[in-house]
């Protein structure tokens, strides 16, 4: 049984939201695209029996509706409130780290390659990393 607790960054969304397991360290533990109207459910599902040590969150599109589900499913968990401000492209830069281009596609410029799953989960870690650099941790 796995006794680390770890970081729940969420980016939260209208349709769909991004959550991500981050370790102190702030390397990836695990990702997910939640749908939105099911957050509750979602969070449950993803964290399971994770020990959380905090919950960090931008503060972008309906952040106010998701924040109240992660309180009712995390009562006891300290919940961060962070900038968003272009997390969409640190959030891209950190997909092409974890997923390097392949085959012809490292010939092209990242700038002109589409990622092949959305970034939200991405911008998540951007999002605890943020606070973890803020927090001095």
């Amino acid at each position: 049984m796995n006794k680390t607790a770890y970081y729940l960054g969420i980016d939260p969304g209208r349709s769909k939201t991004g959550l991500a397991l981050v370790d102190a360290a702030g390397q990836i533990v695990a990702l997910h695209i939640a749908m939105t109207e099911n957050m509750e459910a979602e969070l449950k599902g993803f964290v399971g029996t994770q020990a959380l040590a905090g919950i960090v969150m931008g503060n972008g599109t309906n952040n106010k509706a998701i924040g109240a589900a992660v309180r009712r499913v995390f009562p006891a968990v300290a919940l961060s409130i962070v900038g968003e401000a272009h997390s969409t492209e640190e959030a891209r830069t950190l997909y092409w780290q974890v997923n390097p281009p392949t085959g012809w596609r490292k010939l092209v410029p990242l700038g002109m390659l589409v990622p092949e799953e959305p970034l939200d989960a991405y911008a998540a870690v951007v999002q605890v990393r943020r606070w973890l650099k803020e927090e001095g941790k």
